[in-house]
């Protein structure tokens, strides 16, 4: 995998390449790629420590780096899913908080490494885009979750 023009990335301690394995395994378009390990010591790492890893997250090219514990993840970045279901938005929810994650509001949680994660189901971006009482009651109705619940954002479509 040749390194896209434009890339995110990514400050991890130093779980870079476990991070990205992670999110092969769980996100479809999704592989690792390159690993390339550190040539001489650096700051906070030895040489031949794992220093960067290049992987693709749903078709997004990334970088991994790692660069030690000087930087934390926070909210202002995240990826976001799309989901066409209520068993899709369960299995990746489910992935990233089954495995050392945490749940947050709105469809929000957050990975082991503090990546955050939207797990968006596409009925309440439609129902947001659809403006009017269908958006406002959608939209009432994410305030109250963690996990979006397919059938309550349906129901409140409806009214």
């Amino acid at each position: 995998m040749a390194l896209a023009k434009n890339t995110i990335c990514l400050w991890y301690d130093k779980d870079a390449e476990a991070a990205a394995r992670f999110y092969a395994a769980t996100f479809p378009n999704s592989s690792v790629g390159a690993v390339f390990r550190a040539p001489s010591d650096y700051p906070s790492g030895k040489a031949g420590d794992v220093l960067t890893v290049e992987f693709m997250v749903a078709g997004i090219p990334c970088l991994g780096l790692n660069g030690g514990p000087a930087f934390k993840h926070t909210e202002a970045f995240s990826f976001q899913i799309a989901t066409d279901d209520q068993h899709e938005t369960d299995r990746y929810w489910n992935a990233i908080v089954g495995n050392g994650g945490q749940e947050s509001a709105c469809g929000w949680c957050k990975d082991r490494w503090g990546i955050s994660w939207q797990i968006t189901p596409r009925v309440l971006t439609e129902a947001l885009a659809a403006g009017g009482d269908e958006a406002k009651r959608a939209f009432e109705a994410m305030m109250q979750m963690k996990k979006i619940d397919v059938a309550a954002i349906t129901a409140a479509r409806r009214g």
